[in-house]
Protein backbone atom coordinates (compact mmCIF):
# COMPACT_ATOMS: atom_id res chain seq x y z
CA UNK A 1 0.00 0.00 0.00
CA UNK A 2 1.55 3.32 -0.83
CA UNK A 3 2.31 5.62 1.76
CA UNK A 4 -0.14 9.37 1.50
CA UNK A 5 1.43 12.34 2.26
CA UNK A 6 -0.45 15.03 4.28
CA UNK A 7 -0.17 18.77 2.68
CA UNK A 8 0.87 20.50 5.40
CA UNK A 9 -1.94 23.39 6.47
CA UNK A 10 -2.00 26.62 5.14
CA UNK A 11 -0.61 29.87 6.95
CA UNK A 12 -3.12 31.20 8.98
CA UNK A 13 -3.74 34.91 8.16
CA UNK A 14 -1.97 36.35 11.03
CA UNK A 15 0.84 34.00 10.22
CA UNK A 16 1.44 35.29 7.00
CA UNK A 17 1.13 39.09 7.62
CA UNK A 18 3.33 38.06 11.02
CA UNK A 19 5.90 36.93 8.39
CA UNK A 20 5.85 39.53 5.70
CA UNK A 21 6.34 42.58 8.21
CA UNK A 22 8.40 40.63 10.44
CA UNK A 23 11.69 41.51 8.79
CA UNK A 24 10.89 45.13 8.26
CA UNK A 25 11.48 48.67 10.45
CA UNK A 26 9.88 49.70 13.01
CA UNK A 27 8.67 52.90 13.96
CA UNK A 28 7.60 53.87 17.06
CA UNK A 29 6.39 56.79 18.96
CA UNK A 30 5.42 57.18 22.95
CA UNK A 31 2.78 59.84 24.09
CA UNK A 32 1.36 59.63 27.69
CA UNK A 33 2.09 55.93 28.44
CA UNK A 34 0.70 54.37 25.06
CA UNK A 35 3.33 53.22 22.53
CA UNK A 36 2.83 53.33 19.09
CA UNK A 37 4.10 51.09 16.32
CA UNK A 38 4.11 51.32 12.99
CA UNK A 39 5.37 48.75 9.82
CA UNK A 40 4.79 49.37 6.15
CA UNK A 41 5.34 47.46 3.34
CA UNK A 42 5.28 48.18 -0.64
CA UNK A 43 2.12 46.44 -2.30
CA UNK A 44 3.44 45.90 -6.14
CA UNK A 45 0.94 43.51 -7.16
CA UNK A 46 -1.82 46.23 -6.59
CA UNK A 47 0.41 49.11 -7.69
CA UNK A 48 0.91 50.39 -11.40
CA UNK A 49 3.93 52.39 -11.33
CA UNK A 50 2.45 52.87 -15.29
CA UNK A 51 -1.24 54.67 -14.52
CA UNK A 52 0.89 56.21 -11.38
CA UNK A 53 -0.91 53.98 -8.88
CA UNK A 54 1.10 53.20 -5.80
CA UNK A 55 -0.11 50.68 -3.24
CA UNK A 56 1.56 50.07 0.22
CA UNK A 57 -0.11 47.96 3.44
CA UNK A 58 0.17 48.92 7.16
CA UNK A 59 0.58 47.67 10.53
CA UNK A 60 0.13 49.89 13.26
CA UNK A 61 0.38 48.13 17.01
CA UNK A 62 -1.01 50.46 20.06
CA UNK A 63 0.54 49.06 23.71
CA UNK A 64 -1.38 50.21 26.56
CA UNK A 65 1.65 50.78 28.86
CA UNK A 66 -0.76 53.42 31.82
CA UNK A 67 -2.71 51.84 34.46
CA UNK A 68 -6.05 52.23 33.12
CA UNK A 69 -7.86 51.82 29.81
CA UNK A 70 -8.18 53.98 27.17
CA UNK A 71 -10.55 54.03 24.38
CA UNK A 72 -9.02 55.62 20.55
CA UNK A 73 -12.06 57.31 19.73
CA UNK A 74 -10.54 59.07 16.65
CA UNK A 75 -7.87 59.35 13.86
CA UNK A 76 -5.76 62.17 11.95
CA UNK A 77 -3.47 61.20 9.24
CA UNK A 78 -1.02 64.13 7.33
CA UNK A 79 -0.42 61.78 3.86
CA UNK A 80 2.12 63.49 2.18
CA UNK A 81 3.46 61.98 -1.65
CA UNK A 82 6.71 62.77 -3.11
CA UNK A 83 5.52 66.09 -4.81
CA UNK A 84 4.80 67.11 -1.66
CA UNK A 85 0.74 67.61 -1.38
CA UNK A 86 -0.27 66.70 1.65
CA UNK A 87 -3.62 65.10 2.09
CA UNK A 88 -5.29 65.55 5.66
CA UNK A 89 -7.62 62.29 6.99
CA UNK A 90 -9.95 62.59 10.25
CA UNK A 91 -12.36 60.02 10.94
CA UNK A 92 -13.53 58.12 13.92
CA UNK A 93 -11.85 55.09 15.48
CA UNK A 94 -9.88 53.04 12.53
CA UNK A 95 -11.29 50.12 10.70
CA UNK A 96 -14.28 50.61 11.66
CA UNK A 97 -13.68 50.19 15.70
CA UNK A 98 -13.39 52.24 18.38
CA UNK A 99 -11.29 49.98 20.49
CA UNK A 100 -10.95 50.06 24.58
CA UNK A 101 -7.51 49.10 25.12
CA UNK A 102 -6.87 47.31 28.41
CA UNK A 103 -3.64 48.48 30.45
CA UNK A 104 -0.57 46.04 29.66
CA UNK A 105 -2.52 44.91 26.26
CA UNK A 106 -1.80 45.56 22.74
CA UNK A 107 -4.56 46.81 19.97
CA UNK A 108 -3.42 46.53 16.62
CA UNK A 109 -4.66 46.69 12.93
CA UNK A 110 -3.97 46.25 9.21
CA UNK A 111 -4.43 49.07 6.59
CA UNK A 112 -3.47 50.38 3.25
CA UNK A 113 -2.55 53.72 1.61
CA UNK A 114 -2.28 54.70 -1.97
CA UNK A 115 -0.50 57.21 -3.62
CA UNK A 116 -0.18 58.81 -7.04
CA UNK A 117 3.93 59.17 -6.48
CA UNK A 118 6.50 56.40 -6.23
CA UNK A 119 6.42 57.35 -2.58
CA UNK A 120 5.85 59.87 0.40
CA UNK A 121 5.37 59.54 4.18
CA UNK A 122 2.39 59.35 6.66
CA UNK A 123 2.19 60.66 10.14
CA UNK A 124 -1.13 61.08 12.67
CA UNK A 125 -2.34 60.88 15.83
CA UNK A 126 -5.37 58.87 17.69
CA UNK A 127 -7.65 61.00 19.99
CA UNK A 128 -8.17 58.83 22.99
CA UNK A 129 -10.19 58.66 26.08
CA UNK A 130 -8.80 57.39 29.41
CA UNK A 131 -12.03 55.25 30.13
CA UNK A 132 -12.37 56.07 34.41
CA UNK A 133 -12.15 59.88 34.32
CA UNK A 134 -12.86 61.08 30.91
CA UNK A 135 -10.14 63.08 29.94
CA UNK A 136 -8.92 63.19 26.65
CA UNK A 137 -5.04 63.63 24.65
CA UNK A 138 -3.66 62.67 21.60
CA UNK A 139 -1.09 59.74 20.80
CA UNK A 140 1.56 60.67 18.07
CA UNK A 141 1.72 58.39 15.32
CA UNK A 142 5.32 58.53 14.17
CA UNK A 143 6.04 59.47 10.65
CA UNK A 144 6.85 56.64 8.66
CA UNK A 145 8.12 56.75 4.80
CA UNK A 146 6.02 55.09 2.00
CA UNK A 147 8.67 53.65 0.02
CA UNK A 148 8.77 52.11 -3.49
CA UNK A 149 11.09 50.89 -6.28
CA UNK A 150 10.37 53.80 -8.23
CA UNK A 151 11.76 56.65 -6.02
CA UNK A 152 15.06 57.86 -5.36
CA UNK A 153 14.76 59.32 -1.84
CA UNK A 154 13.70 57.11 0.93
CA UNK A 155 12.70 58.14 5.09
CA UNK A 156 15.31 56.22 7.42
Amino acid sequence: MADWAVAPLPQSPEDALNELFSPLPVYEAITEGIRIQVQVFWLPDQSEPDEHTYCWVYRIRIGNDRSKPVQLLERTWHITDTSGRTEYVHGEGVVGEQPVIQPGTLYEYTSGASLSTPGGFMRGSFLLQNTADKTRFDATIPAFSLDSPFQNHQLQ
